[in-house]
């Protein structure tokens, strides 16, 4: 049995992190999210057999049984006990089978326009057949169609894709197909996986619709969903900036020490609270590979460990954070946070006088733009709920 051709990037030490491609694809689909995801984990990307740079096997594996031991194998090589897993399509049923079947291996798990069971049989069995028939030049014809939405405008990302799909060993492919074929995982399977798991959906896609990803979301324990729009079966390839920022926001959180996952969802659920869920929503939809990190750090830090202490109430800390922002002259943060008090319970007037008392120790031109500010936020208030 040969090893899996591989990649590694990141270091050594850090968390083991394993991407699994789609079929017909290569290690290359994670290209824009390795080297995001490499700065907190060790990130191993590997060839499906008789893809990309894996060598072709006279009888390659059938089965995602097989296909997983295969990744276990790849796993023990390098020494990797643990490790958290993404999977696009075949890669993400490969990852779903290590989480369900070996659930001391997986730390955390994305599935990636993936399935619990990918249609009948029999489609997968005709196209097993006519790869080995004809080869693979008239699936890779056909791949842009199936892989992106229609309004894609090709990329040399995307056209690299095709190619290694046009590379692909026929035999290995069309065993890859029976393994499709064969594979279901029903809802008791899925619910022994109990890893933090993120299912991820193309919004657009119709080889594993939303619907697939919803199945999967809801039989697998305490998985979240996440839908991205304009994005079909190659999510990770047609919108890398939107999925490499769900899996640093996911992986970032579920690879902590288990009190830094805590702080963060906690840390999550009282920035919605203060701040506003629209608000959060939208700095979210807006985070890139670029600001994940930071954005991560003020749930975990700003909001999971401070915020959330005992030693002072909401409202107080409202107050001192008001101040805070006047003393600096961080005008947009103190229109945000004079919103928050007033969700914190502070009245107009007790904001006028936490100003005023800013007044005296910041100084007059300080407090001055501070109330420009908070007049103009309680007023757009006022007229949102005119109670």
């Amino acid at each position: 049995m040969s090893l899996l051709h591989h990649t590694t990037e990141g270091r050594p030490e850090a968390p083991a992190l394993i991407l699994g491609p789609s079929l017909g694809t290569a290690l290359r689909l994670w290209d824009a999210q390795a080297p995001a995801l490499a700065r907190r984990h060790h990130v191993i990307r590997y060839d499906l057999p008789g893809h990309g740079a894996s060598p072709a096997e006279a009888d390659p594996p059938r089965t995602v049984a097989a296909l997983a031991a295969r990744v276990l194998a790849l796993a023990d090589a390098l020494a990797v006990e643990r490790f958290a897993y993404a999977g696009v399509s075949l890669g993400g049923a490969i990852g779903a089978h290590l989480a369900a079947h070996h659930p001391d291996r997986v730390t955390s798990l994305a599935l990636v326009c993936a399935s619990a069971d990918f249609g009948a049989p029999e489609p997968w069995h005709a196209r097993a057949a006519r790869v080995r028939a004809e080869g693979v030049d008239r699936l890779a014809e056909t791949a842009p169609a199936r892989w992106f939405t229609p309004g894609h405008t090709p990329t040399e990302a995307t056209r690299a894709l095709v190619a290694d799909q046009r590379a692909a060993d026929p035999e290995a492919y069309a065993a890859c197909c029976e393994a499709i074929a064969a594979y279901h995982l029903d809802e008791e399977t899925l619910a022994r996986v109990t890893a933090p798991t993120l299912v991820l959906a193309g919004r657009q896609d119709t080889a594993t619709p939303p619907a697939h990803a919803r199945h999967l979301a809801d039989a697998v324990p305490h998985a979240s969903l996440t839908e991205i729009d304009g994005a079909a079966h190659l999510a990770p390839a047609e919108q890398p900036d939107r999925v490499t920022t769900a899996l640093l926001d996911h992986f970032g959180s579920t690879t902590a020490r288990p009190e830094g996952l805590a702080a963060h969802r906690e840390g999550l659920a009282v920035r919605r609270d203060v701040l506003g869920a629209d608000h959060v929503d939208r700095a979210t939809a807006a985070t890139t590979a670029f600001t994940a990190p930071f954005q991560d750090f003020i749930t975990r830090y700003a909001w999971g460990e401070i915020w959330t202490r005992p030693g002072l109430d909401r409202r107080t800390r409202s107050c001192v954070t008001l101040t805070a922002l006047v003393a600096r002259g961080h005008h947009e943060e103190l229109a945000l946070h004079v919103r928050a008090a007033v969700t914190n319970g502070l009245t107009p007037e007790e904001i006028g006088e936490v100003l005023l008392q800013s007044a005296v120790y910041c100084g007059v031109p300080a407090a001055n733009s501070a109330f420009a500010v908070a007049a103009r936020v309680l007023a757009e208030l006022d007229k949102e709920d005119p109670r």
